[in-house]
């Protein structure tokens, strides 16, 4: 199940990722949403860093 878990957050990391992406790629990037985005990703990778030391 954990591993299931880390799986499914790495790819909505990935995600995100992509959507950073695509708001920076743009004229005029969002900066309020790109901070969002890069804190949401920033979560993620807590969270899968949380499940992976124990």
């Amino acid at each position: 199940m954990e591993k299931a878990h880390v799986e499914a957050l790495a790819s909505k990391h990935a995600a995100v990722q992509a959507q950073i992406d695509r708001e920076e790629q743009r004229p005029n990037p969002d900066d309020i949403l790109l901070h969002k985005l890069k804190k949401e990703k920033l979560r993620l990778k807590d969270e899968m860093l949380g499940l992976t030391v124990h």
